[in-house]
């Protein structure tokens, strides 16, 4: 039997407000009299279906019971967004630390190739326009700048070219014109010297060469191996420079890559 209780009417209340017990039990589809009102306002409030808590959990639940069963590695393969395109490479990208060779014979051209490691393939060869003693020369003053220059290749099927794969340089040594250095393949010659130097680090010295009797030949061949820091500009400009382990002040040695 419901119970009902009445608060005396008083100067600060116009009217009088129906208490309901605790022990009351409110319907869900209970709305209040608006013409039984405390200066216009409702006090109890309209209590909404408690339906959308129990949706979300059946969502849940359901969800929940899917990928119990449903494998994410199953499904990823057949996404095609996901495939890799034909005309991109998975190769790991060049680091920031990287083995710099300079090698040549005393009277031939040096050449300076770039590895992600001493035994890794190189990924960037060039025949430099000087010869490897008046490199010597130039390092024995403390300071090389060599900067090498190059115009922009057309696009190869509307893709630019790569900034290691332009084939001729302009080169500057100290702000001198030198001529032209090369970009070219790995030799088997190549290869050799670089494989020989395979567990030098940071150094430098004289591979022994094979004399075969002719006058005019090139002479010993010399190297220099160490860490280069990679700068990158930006995809038209590098720069690589030689990292003295240490820390004496030994030569510096810049090498700038420059598209323009």
């Amino acid at each position: 039997m419901k119970q009902e209780f009445s608060l005396p009417r008083t100067s600060s209340c116009s009217s009088t407000k129906r208490i309901i017990p605790s022990n009351y039990l409110i319907s869900a589809s209970l709305i209040h009299d608006p013409s039984d009102s405390v200066s216009g306002k409702s006090l109890i409030r309209k209590k909404s279906p408690p339906v959308t808590y129990t949706r979300l959990s059946k969502v849940s639940g359901i969800l929940r019971s899917l990928l119990s069963f449903i494998s994410i590695p199953l499904i990823l393969p057949t996404c095609k967004w996901l495939s890799i395109p034909h005309n991109l490479s998975i190769t790991p990208s060049l680091g920031r630390k990287v083995t710099g060779t300079l090698f040549g014979n005393r009277r031939g051209h040096v050449s300076f190739a770039v590895q992600d490691d001493t035994g890794s393939e190189p990924v960037l060869l060039i025949e430099l326009a000087v010869t490897t003693s008046a490199l010597v020369k130039e390092m024995s003053s403390g300071l090389v700048r060599i900067a090498l220059e190059c115009e922009k290749s057309p696009a190869v099927n509307h893709r630019p070219t790569k900034l290691f794969s332009e084939k001729m340089w302009t080169m500057y040594c100290n702000g001198r014109s030198c001529g032209y250095a090369l970009s070219r393949a790995c030799s088997e010659s190549d290869w050799h010297v670089l494989s020989t130097v395979r567990s030098v680090s940071v150094g430098a010295g004289v591979i022994p060469v094979v004399d075969d009797g002719r006058k005019g030949g090139e002479g010993e061949l010399l190297y220099m191996r160490a860490r280069f820091e990679r700068v990158v500009g930006s995809r038209d400009s590098e720069a690589f420079y030689m990292m003295n382990p240490d820390g004496n002040g030994g030569p510096e040695l810049s090498i700038f890559l420059l598209r323009i």
